[in-house]
């Protein structure tokens, strides 16, 4: 019946006007007047022709909460930050700074091979360095000639041998690009203290991700938190993959 449509209509603007007061609360909405005020006409309905009605709110896109579970995939926390950085200042100072620091492009790893120089080989110096990107793209991989004559190349280990030398690069030249890399990055490393240290080179500590030292990935492997684990094991619990083999 005509009263009973009229009655649905009303409901139905009632709703439309409730949900654009709680657009406008969240600076989702410019205000457009104060509820119960004529608005303005636009120039079809000045000239007597009615517009198209639309009863019909598009909902705001969701407010991504600031928290993740601790069990969250690097993916989905990879897209969980890329969000928070989208919605700008609807964000905490603090998040929107975690966010900077979580982007995919932020991540890199990396991993080096030292041959022994000095007396009796002792001294671990850089021979070779791989960097690679959060999708796991090689963007760095050289090998590095020694500030020291090379007394163990370390080959079982290492996969260095002599002949890997001979269009090494200079360590210094080797080590401003790595640091270039480098810079403002989060690095992931295995035991990484000793590829800083053949890198003579000190990063931020909490732009670093040592997976020897990990609990959470321990904890989902399976192994002891406050063991050293390897790479290896790591690998073949987390990846299912056979490494170092």
């Amino acid at each position: 019946s005509p009263q009973g449509r009229s009655k649905k209509r009303s409901r139905k603007h009632q709703r439309f006007m409730e949900r654009r007061a709680v657009l406008e609360q969240k600076g989702l909405l410019s205000p457009r007047g104060r509820l119960g005020t004529q608005t303005p006409k636009t120039g079809l309905e000045a000239n007597g022709t009615t517009a198209p009605r639309c009863d019909k709110v598009p909902k705001p896109k969701g407010i991504v909460s600031s928290s993740l579970s601790p069990s969250a995939s690097p993916d989905s926390i990879a897209r969980h930050h890329s969000v928070l950085l989208s919605q700008g200042s609807g964000s905490s100072k603090r998040v929107r700074t975690s966010s900077l620091a979580l982007r995919p492009g932020k991540y890199v790893a990396i991993d080096c091979e030292m041959v022994g120089t000095g007396p009796q080989g002792k001294l671990s110096e850089l021979a070779r360095c791989s960097v690679v990107n959060y999708e796991g793209d090689v963007i760095y991989d050289k090998y590095v000639r020694p500030e020291l004559p090379i007394v163990d190349y370390r080959t079982r280990w290492s996969g260095i041998t002599k002949q890997h030398m001979k269009n090494a690069i200079p360590f210094k030249a080797a080590q401003a690009e790595i640091l270039k890399i480098l810079k403002d990055k989060i690095v992931v490393g295995h035991a990484i203290h000793n590829d800083f240290q053949a890198l003579k080179y000190f990063h931020p500590k909490d732009r670093t991700r040592d997976t020897s030292q990990s609990p959470v990935l321990k904890k989902r492997a399976g192994l002891p938190v406050r063991a050293n684990v390897s790479l290896k094991n790591l690998a073949r619990h987390l990846l299912h993959k056979k490494i170092q083999v």
